[in-house]
């Protein structure tokens, strides 16, 4: 059974097959969850617009009669209060330009149908944990914090996956839109942790989604001899009305151009996005420089 990110998560599924629904549903409960259902647009537009803010994440399908997929997608997106709820897009459609599609509306998450069990869980698991790291990052910089109006630069090393979230809010708090640089910086500190200092490779980590045990991986590995002192270093500064963030970590680098736009080659994993939505979401520039292993990212203030 694949792990939840802690309390229960609630998703909304959407499809004009029953049949469908009844798939999702079983596989779905089984796993933890609760659902709720609509039969189509209309009715998970109403879901929405009603009681969007109990949702977790929306598993929609592209293809249905009347409203489909895709309207309902760009509704949420131009809608302030359900922009950033993540959506898995259900599609019968493999082909590259349909991903494009999807992606340039705001969908990051995808299912093929037939769908297997297993990658089903490890995409869900992966949008609600999106949502449930953006909701407390928008608590977190929401609180106030007298004095950082007053920093020009700064130093901090850290190693754990709690630290990350924390030092990304704390930084966030200097930018003009917080939350959104916060969480683009928490995924920047967490690809530095797993995949430099704790050397996980881009398949090693979608093997663990899929088997529901990648935090626990993660800290089990942390705790080896080998990894237990190894730090990520982030630098921020204030430089001619910008904000500079370097993350540096310990490990040899790695290709990063190849993930600075989503390959739809890519869309079906349950990993492998985190860069390239940092990089549009979150800052007006972001590159790597030296081997690989040193994230700059910058936004104006």
């Amino acid at each position: 059974m694949s792990q939840l990110p802690n309390l229960q998560a609630t998703l909304l599924l959407v499809d004009d097959e029953p049949f469908n629904l009844e798939i999702l549903s079983e596989h779905l409960l089984d796993a933890g969850y609760r659902v709720e259902l609509a039969a189509d647009g209309e009715e998970a537009w109403s879901w929405l617009t009603r009681a969007g803010d109990q949702f977790d994440a929306v598993l929609l399908d592209r293809m249905m009669p009347g409203l489909n997929g895709m309207e309902v997608l760009r509704r949420m997106q131009a809608h302030p209060q359900l922009a950033a709820l993540p959506v898995v897009l259900q599609t019968a459609i493999g082909s590259a330009e349909a991903i494009r599609e999807g992606l340039e509306a705001g969908a990051y998450y995808y299912l093929t149908k037939p769908f297997e069990r297993e990658m089903l869980l490890a995409i869900v698991a992966a949008a609600v944990a999106q949502h449930r790291a953006r909701r407390s990052i928008k608590q977190a910089t929401a609180q106030p914090l007298d004095g950082l109006d007053y920093l020009s630069q700064g130093v901090f090393e850290l190693a754990t996956l709690d630290d990350a979230q924390r030092v990304a809010a704390l930084l966030g708090r200097l930018a003009p839109a917080p939350e959104r640089v916060a969480l683009g910086l928490s995924e920047l500190i967490v690809n530095a942790i797993e995949h430099g200092n704790l050397g996980l490779g881009y398949e090693d980590k979608r093997e663990l989604m899929q088997s529901g045990h990648w935090r626990d991986a993660i800290e089990e590995r942390q705790r080896l001899p080998e990894f237990a002192g190894k730090r990520v270093q982030v630098r921020v500064q204030r430089q001619d009305q910008r904000l500079v963030i370097e993350v540096e970590d310990e490990g040899a680098g790695f290709e990063w151009q190849k993930y600075m736009d989503f390959d739809p080659v890519r869309v079906f994993d349950p990993n492998g996005r985190g860069i390239s939505m940092a990089r549009t979401m979150s800052f007006d520039e972001l590159h790597y420089t030296g081997k690989g292993n040193v994230a700059v990212a910058s936004v104006k203030l």
